[in-house]
C-alpha cells in the first residue's frame, strides 16, 4: 500500500527515460558532484519527516546526498526518489549524468541491493553450483512461473559456465491474497523449502509436479518482502554480484555476458 501510494504521488508529474550506457564509474560521480547545503546536517531528518507525514508508516532505507545539488536520494517503499534538503519537493524519474550518459540511480540501487542480499543466510538459498564457482547470480523466482521454469532448465549449462545461481522465493501472487488467506503459490514455495532436499523439491516443481504439503520455519516471506523492497516487480528476477538487475528468463549465453560485465572479480 505505501509503495503504491509513493508511486501514485510520483507519476503524476512528469517522467524522463534515457538510455543509460555502462555505470562502473558513476558511482564517483555520486560522490563527487553531491552538494551540500546550508542546513546539510539537519536535512536528513527533515528529508524523513517530511516523507513519514506524507505516508504515514512509511520505512525509508537509505536517505543519502544526491548527485543533484540540494536533493537527497532515497529509497524507500522498493522506490528511488528525490527530495530536497528542505522536505518540500519530491522528484521521481532517472537521474542522468548527461556527460557520461550514465543513469546514476542505477548505481545507488545496485550498492543498496547488494549490500541487502549479503545479509540473507546462505542456509535460508536454494544453491545449484558448481564445485569452483567464477560467478554468482541472486536469483528471485516463483514455481508457478512460465518463464522461471524455463530458466531453471538451463540450471547445468549455468553450473558448467562457472555461474553459481541462488535462488530466493518471490511467489507473483503475493503471501496472501485478498482474503487474507495463503496464496496457492506461496504455500507451494513453502512447501518446496521445508524439505531436507531443497534442491530436488525445487527441480521437481519447475518440472510442474506439485510439492508434498509441508510446513516449517521457512523465509519465504521474508524473501518476499526483500524483493519488493529491492524493487523487483515480477519473476525470475536475476541480480549480479555488484547488484544490477540484469535481465528476467536469460539463455545460457546471455547470462555469461551479463556476468562477466558485472562480475566482482
Amino acid at each position: 500500500m505505501l509503495k503504491k501510494c509513493l508511486l501514485a504521488i510520483c507519476v503524476g508529474g512528469f517522467a524522463l527515460s534515457a538510455c543509460a550506457a555502462g555505470n562502473s564509474d558513476a558511482a564517483s560521480t555520486v560522490a563527487s558532484t553531491a552538494a551540500t547545503p546550508a542546513n546539510a546536517a539537519n536535512a536528513p531528518a527533515e528529508v524523513r519527516q517530511a516523507l513519514e507525514k506524507f505516508a504515514p508508516g512509511l520505512k525509508v532505507d537509505v536517505v543519502e546526498p544526491a548527485p543533484m545539488p540540494g536533493f537527497y536520494q532515497v529509497i524507500a517503499a522498493g522506490q528511488l526518489v528525490y527530495v530536497s534538503a528542505d522536505g518540500k519537493y519530491m522528484l521521481h524519474g532517472d537521474l542522468v549524468d548527461l556527460a557520461k550518459h550514465k543513469s546514476l540511480g542505477d548505481v545507488a540501487w545496485a550498492q543498496f541491493r547488494k549490500s541487502e542480499l549479503a545479509k540473507v543466510p546462505a542456509a535460508q538459498r536454494i544453491v545449484f553450483a558448481p564445485p569452483h564457482p567464477k560467478y554468482t547470480v541472486t536469483v528471485f523466482t516463483d514455481v508457478n512461473c512460465g518463464f522461471c521454469r524455463a530458466l531453471h532448465k538451463h540450471i547445468a549449462e549455468f553450473n558448467k559456465e562457472g555461474i553459481a545461481v541462488d535462488y530466493l522465493a518471490w511467489p507473483r501472487e503475493g503471501v496472501t491474497s485478498t482474503s487474507g488467506r495463503p496464496t496457492q503459490t506461496y504455500t507451494e514455495m513453502v512447501s518446496v523449502w521445508c524439505p531436507s532436499d531443497r534442491k530436488d523439491a525445487l527441480s521437481a516443481a519447475m518440472e510442474g509436479h506439485a510439492p508434498k504439503p509441508a510446513t516449517c520455519d521457512n523465509p519465504v516471506k521474508s524473501q518476499f518482502d526483500l524483493g519488493v523492497k529491492l524493487g523487483v516487480t515480477g519473476t525470475p528476477t536475476i541480480v549480479a554480484e555488484d547488484g544490477t538487475m540484469i535481465g528476467g528468463y536469460l539463455t545460457p549465453e546471455q547470462m555469461l555476458q551479463a556476468v562477466r560485465k558485472h562480475s566482482e572479480g
